[in-house]
This record gives structure tokens, sequence and C-alpha cells, in this order.
């Protein structure tokens, strides 16, 4: 990771999203009674988020059943995709973001399936190439679910820092 991207300027989150050749979903409208962020002061929280295709629609399936690890990956990278949608129709621009503070990464499997951390990863990893090594890694836990809803493969809270 360059310096470069460890300070980011106001158009290169954008920039960066382009150079990486990534497409962010269009941002979900809320499915029940609650805001897809709340700001107090500077944190940011950010409501949970599930995995969108570009065109919208949902991934759905449960790990060990309907879906891989490897996908389940793709899965949690794409609802980074749809968190930084939300964050950037919220904000107005996701160059207000400082760093990524905490994730909570959900995973709807099978109660023998034990690898939540290696799925989480396709998040994680995520936020790393777009807000830097820094910036984009926050403290996290990822854990296992007997279900989620729609029967979505991972779920993603997270709570991040605005900038001054």
């Amino acid at each position: 990771m360059t310096e470069s991207q460890e300070t980011q300027t106001p158009s290169d989150i954008d920039r960066r999203i382009q150079e990486l050749g990534l497409v962010l979903p269009p941002p979900p409208q809320p499915g029940g009674v609650y805001a897809p962020i709340v700001i107090v002061d500077r944190w940011l929280y950010v409501s949970g988020q599930g995995p969108r295709l570009a065109d919208g629609s949902l991934i759905v399936g449960k790990v060990g059943v309907d879906l891989f690890e490897t996908e389940a990956y793709s899965a949690a990278r794409a609802v980074g995709l749809t968190m930084l949608s939300t964050l950037r129709h919220e904000l107005g621009s996701l160059n207000r973001i400082e760093r990524l503070v905490k994730t909570l990464g959900m995973v709807n499997c099978v109660s023998e399936f034990t690898n939540h951390p290696q799925v989480i990863n396709g998040f994680s990893n995520l936020m790393v190439e777009i807000f830097g090594e820094v910036a984009g890694k926050g403290a996290r836990s990822a854990v296992g679910m007997g279900s989620l809803p729609s029967n979505i493969p991972v779920e993603v809270e997270a709570v991040f820092l605005l900038k001054p």
C-alpha cells in the first residue's frame, strides 16, 4: 500500500473504486423501521447490510448448503460494495470517512461451518483496498448465524469515524 493510498484526497476514494474496476450497486431501501446510518459527533454507525449485485438484486443462500466458502467470501465483498453505496448516498462523499473502526460480520451457515473469519475477509479486504492498510482495517468480529433476513449468506454492520 503506498502512502498516497493512505492519505486520500477528496476525489481519491471514487477514483480508487474506478481504478479497481468496481461497480457499486444502487443503495438499498431500508427493509424495516431503522436509519441506514446514524451519525453521533464523528461516529458513523451503519445498519446491517446484505450482499447485492450491480443490478441491486440480493445474493441468497446458506453457506455449507447452497454456497461454498469462496462464494460466501465473494458475497461478503459484495456487502462491502453495498455498504460503500449506502455511505456515498447518505454522506454525499466517501471522502468524509477517516477510518473504519469496527466490523460485525454475520455468516448464515450450517452449524458445522467454522470459517467465519475467512468469509468476512471478503468485506475486510475490500475496505483495505479502498481506504488503505491503516484506515481500512478496524476491530472485527465474525460469527455464524442459523439464518439471516431473506436467506442472505452474509450481513455486515460497521462503525466508521468521520473526518473532523
